[in-house]
């Protein structure tokens, strides 16, 4: 009896085990593609947060073992958080738009402008300030008043002329205005760096999470993979699913992001170059090898 009991209490820690790994989900765009992983019965729970600000601490402590944050912050946690967090690889390139309901046609033309941009110190304002740079435009004023949910409503109104956002942002604005028009910043960007992109957002995991469940990470590589695919190839089924988990879009919008924001599956290893590129663009301390899984 005492060796069932045993045997019992042995299953039910396993089995424990097995179903407190959590992904920590972003509200917005990057969880875009989770959706189908929401929708499956998965050893894995899902933790939706509305910002990488709180998926940060959990992802530190533990609380979440897999998560998604800009590579700026997820390569500053390494440095100077004893590698709490390692870069499992890029599942998302650049996505920054410059929208306007004016005539325009050259980035010159921002010249003596104002132009909201959400997010100081954030990849909006390096990669804008870069793109300037290379291209020596000079006089670009770069307004970081207005949060990024807002900019899209101060654009229509007219308190802005030019805004730089992210999607779901630009199909936000699109959606609500005919007038509205798009310049790919990510084109921009190729263009001064000889054919490179950037990446604009990390797929992350818990060090001490990693160094003992490699197959389950293999695991979810794997199907958060498929999960990319599958959303490039069925936006619309996508959008639903977004909608119906509360992953911070109404579909309609969800629909028309997807094209733009540029989803990917890259290794971590293999995106190495990228992740420093774009860490050099942000002046920023580059993480040892460790940070690659």
């Amino acid at each position: 009896m005492k060796k069932k009991s045993c045997i019992f209490l042995y299953l039910f820690l396993c089995i424990s085990t097995f179903y407190a790994q959590k992904v920590a989900v972003l509200n917005g765009p990057s969880s875009i593609p989770c959706a189908f992983l929401m929708e499956e019965n998965s050893e894995f729970d899902y933790e939706i947060c509305a910002s990488a600000q709180i998926a940060l601490p959990k992802l530190i402590k533990g609380e979440a073992e897999i998560g998604f944050l800009p590579p700026n912050i997820a390569a500053k946690v390494y440095t100077e958080n004893n590698q709490a967090i390692i870069c499992l690889g890029v599942c998302g390139n650049g996505n920054i738009f410059l929208i306007t309901k004016k005539d325009f046609s050259d980035l010159s033309e921002l010249s003596g402008k104002t132009v909201a941009c959400a997010g100081q110190g954030a990849t909006p304002e390096y990669v804008t300030e870069y793109i300037l740079s290379k291209k020596k435009i000079e006089n670009v004023t770069l307004d970081f008043s207005t949060p990024n949910a807002q900019i899209a409503p101060m654009l229509l109104s007219g308190k802005f002329d030019y805004a730089i956002v992210p999607e779901p942002f630009v199909s936000v604005a699109m959606n609500s205005d005919s007038e509205v028009k798009s310049y790919s910043l990510s084109k921009e960007f190729s263009e001064v760096s000889g054919g490179k992109d950037f990446p604009m957002t990390l797929l992350v995991v818990n060090k001490k999470y990693a160094e003992k469940h490699k197959k389950e990470i293999s695991d979810f590589i794997k199907k958060y993979e498929k999960a990319v695919k599958r959303t490039l190839e069925n936006p619309a089924e996508a959008a639903a699913l977004v909608e119906k988990h509360e992953l911070g879009l109404k579909a309609v919008v969800a629909q028309k992001a997807i094209p733009n924001c540029a989803f990917i599956w890259k290794p971590s290893k293999k995106a190495k170059s990228e992740i420093e590129m774009l860490l050099g663009i942000f002046n920023q301390t580059l993480p040892d090898s460790g940070f690659y899984y």
